[in-house]
């Protein structure tokens, strides 16, 4: 990116010295401030603060411009977003640490009394709503002008399409929902991250190819790098299981859990199958059979909060840059406006998805409970975000990120802040008296 005219020389110097550790600090420092100020003063769902101050930063920083040309605020943010890699951070790192940590807190028993309504919605639901919205888009686009590529609009399809319904866990744990609808929740949240990022791989590497899409060529992609990815998992999962069995030292297991997820993953890369995937089963293996027969109540206690950690850290950087974004977008009027017509295309693709597979499961599921909980409860973020902020610079890059940015924002901000109060109105009684319950 070219040195912004009319910046400060000190900081357009200090800012062309940015390593990886300064641009790491840099947002670990605000998202500690940001988290501190919502806990002492908001007291906000902690993705709904963090998304909400950084968009709210990103609004003053472009104010500050316009009231003072001079200061380019905007070009340095621009410039800090551009120079890391996000690519190589969250593609090739952050989302294998989320997936692991996210599969820790997973009941295996749960998964299984669910396995057919989560291995449909997983895989079946995530590719028809890449689909629907892909083709959607594609048509939003034109109307407005853009012009987006059809490659690239089923690129964003699958993208948004993998759900990260962690906030709606939390609330589910006090209200009175079926043991079987908590299971589909838990594990099509586990296992649609996985397969959504095979499927953005394959949708990604088309589009930047130009190549022409051969559905079978895809189709033995996504089952080499997924299954390929399941069986990696299945086994680095075992190694830390049995090595974690043969000793009782917290510090030692954790150390193993990290090489479990680091050097998995790299072996993933070197294999070209699933990352993601195999950290998702490793940490299922880890999560429960781990925790069970090869720990201390003492180690099983510091690896979940040591993970815990982990995840809440990760997430708010994640959030914390979505809401940067902003900056990016500014005088982009055309593609906010894009980005709030996709938010109903997104939904209508997840009510189909999800709705269709329903009506065979009415003797599974309660349906009047488990629709409107899987629909509304269907929140898009860190992953969502970090496909997006991982794709090649350019225009089509700003229009992505601006629809991803759009539908995120009113995911974590309305859904996530509503979901808590109708989940609590559709369990009543009364509600679900005449659903059957597994």
């Amino acid at each position: 990116m070219c040195r912004g005219r009319g910046a400060p020389e000190g900081l357009d110097a200090m800012q062309g010295q940015l390593t990886a550790f300064d641009a790491a600090a840099i947002l670990i420092v605000l998202s500690a401030v940001l988290a501190w100020i919502n806990h002492r003063f908001l007291k906000l769902p902690e993705t709904v603060a963090l998304t909400m101050m950084g968009a709210l930063a990103s609004v003053v920083v472009i104010a500050i411009d316009a009231i003072l040309p001079q200061s380019n605020l905007s070009g340095l943010v621009k410039r800090f977003l551009n120079d890391i890699d996000f690519h190589e951070t969250l593609m090739n790192g952050m989302l294998s640490f989320l997936l692991f940590a996210g599969a820790l807190h997973v009941d295996i028993d749960d998964v299984r009394r669910g396995r057919w309504q989560i291995a449909v919605l997983s895989t079946i639901g995530v590719m028809a709503s890449t689909l629907i919205v892909g083709g959607g888009f594609w048509l939003l686009s034109g109307a407005v002008g853009l012009g987006v590529p059809l490659a690239w609009c089923f690129v964003f399809g699958a993208l948004i399409s993998p759900t990260d319904p962690v906030a709606v866990m939390r609330v589910m744990k006090t209200a009175k929902v079926p043991p079987t609808l908590q299971a589909t929740i838990a594990g099509e949240s586990l296992f649609n991250d996985g397969v959504g990022v095979v499927i953005f791989s394959i949708l990604l590497a088309s589009a930047v190819s130009g190549a022409e899409f051969s559905l079978v060529h895809a189709g033995e992609m996504f089952a080499v790098e997924a299954l390929g990815g399941a069986v990696l998992g299945l086994v680095v999962g075992l190694i830390g299981f049995h090595a974690m069995k043969a000793i009782d030292d917290y510090g030692v297991e954790m150390l193993i859990t990290l090489a479990v997820v680091m050097g998995g993953y790299s072996l993933a890369s070197a294999l070209h199958i699933s990352g993601p995937v195999a950290m998702a089963v490793a940490g299922l293996l880890i999560g429960n059979r781990g925790v069970s027969y090869a720990m201390t109540a003492k180690t099983k206690d510091y690896l979940l909060k040591f993970w815990g950690l982990i995840d809440e850290v990760l997430n708010a950087v994640l959030f914390l840059l979505i809401g940067l974004e902003a900056v990016v977008l500014a005088g982009r009027f055309g593609l906010l406006g894009l980005g709030l017509l996709t938010i109903p295309l997104v939904l209508f693709a997840r009510a189909l998805s999800v709705g269709v597979p329903l009506t065979a499961w009415r003797g599974l599921l309660p349906v009047r409970l488990a629709f409107p909980v899987l629909v509304w409860g269907g929140l898009r973020g860190g992953i969502s975000i970090a496909l997006a902020l991982s794709l090649p610079a350019g225009p089509i890059k700003d229009v992505l990120v601006a629809a991803t940015y759009v539908v995120v924002l009113f995911s974590v901000l309305v859904q996530g802040g509503t979901i808590g109060g109708l989940m609590r109105k559709w369990t009543r009684p009364e509600a679900t008296a005449a659903d059957p319950v597994p």
